[in-house]
């Protein structure tokens, strides 16, 4: 993705934790009122959400959008489920590969474009606890080796 007129507002770092991520797709999400100012301001966590696909739709679930400061009340719910725009033959192309091979459904990012807000969800499948141990070990042993190295450079 070109970084031109793209505003990363929240990341799901959990997700990269908790799942290998294969897949990714852009999709716009529909928004009532005041959760398009809400996610202007940065108010937006992905920690727990999830996306499902239900009578051919996908809707993202647990995404909390916090309330407009400003707002009166025709201000938003935070929790609601809400529906993402895909085309037809994207969504059939996730449909089957969640139905065949057991995967998840993750939204990983939200940000906007152009103006637009859009989630980038993203097809993972879930580690188990030895593999998250695994990564841990690497990535401990990468910074150790790149700390010796440091060291080394800095004796001469």
């Amino acid at each position: 993705m070109p970084s031109e007129g793209i505003k990363i507002v929240s990341e799901n770092r959990k997700a990269f934790h908790d799942y290998f991520i294969d897949d990714r797709v852009e999709a716009g999400i529909i928004l009532t009122g005041t959760e398009i100012k809400s996610i202007r301001n940065g108010k937006v966590n992905l920690k727990d959400s999830y996306a499902r696909i239900t009578n051919g739709e996908i809707w993202v679930h647990q995404m909390h959008i916090s309330p407009y400061e400003q707002g009166n009340r025709y201000n938003h719910e935070p929790l609601r489920p809400r529906k993402l725009l895909l085309h037809r033959n994207e969504i059939n192309k996730l449909v089957g590969k969640i139905q065949l091979q057991g995967l998840t459904l993750l939204p990983i990012k939200i940000y906007l474009k152009n103006g637009m807000a859009k989630v980038e969800l993203a097809v993972g499948q879930g580690k188990k606890n030895y593999d998250k141990r695994q990564v841990l070990a690497e990535r401990e042993g990468k910074r150790d080796i790149e700390r010796a190295l440091r060291d080394r450079n800095k004796a001469y």
